[in-house]
């Protein structure tokens, strides 16, 4: 598997990843698919350090993506991104979300983000497993604010920070 910036003809494959975490699971609070115009749109808008990567197979087939978004809009939050990882369906527990999320860091880490935020839905359990194996913290979670499928959710919050020591977080592991 290798993985690469995303470029705007991989739009309709992460289109159709995420759009079924959409419509099936509770992985994404987003209840209507994206348009096909409305994903070119959001990959569009994505560059640099808020940056969008993709894993592909050996036929250069897309079967996962990532990216950085801004944490918050105010401009302390500057030096913080927050990761998103969704690994198509078939292709889980391949190895997939942790090349993703490596690559994800190391963007962060090359454009001078101080910390890394993950917000994972509370009982998606290999999500959190992830995060926590590449140096990841929990440090809260925020209860039933989010409801989809009838039920409300959990959001554990995870956080990486990438330089310096903080008491309760774990500095980014050295490979």
């Amino acid at each position: 598997m290798q993985v690469r910036l995303a470029r705007l003809d991989d739009a309709e494959a992460i289109r159709a990843i995420y759009n079924r975490e959409v419509s099936t699971s509770t992985v994404t609070f987003d209840l209507v698919p994206r348009s096909g115009v409305e994903q070119r749109e959001w990959l569009a808008a994505r560059s640099g350090a808020h940056a969008v990567v993709v894993a592909t197979d050996g036929e250069g087939e897309v079967v996962g993506f990532g990216s950085l978004s801004p944490y918050r809009d105010r401009p302390a939050y500057r030096t913080t991104v927050e990761d998103s990882v969704y690994v198509r369906h078939d292709r889980r527990r391949c190895g997939v979300g942790s090349l993703l999320l490596d690559e994800l860091v190391a963007v962060a880490d090359r454009h001078g983000f101080h910390t890394v935020i993950a917000r994972v839905v509370g009982d998606h359990q290999a999500s959190i497993d992830l995060h926590r194996r590449r140096g990841f913290a929990v440090v809260g979670v925020e209860r039933e604010v989010g409801r989809k499928f009838g039920r409300w959710l959990d959001v554990a919050v995870l956080q990486l920070l990438l330089e310096g020591d903080e008491p309760g977080l774990q500095p980014r592991p050295t490979t």
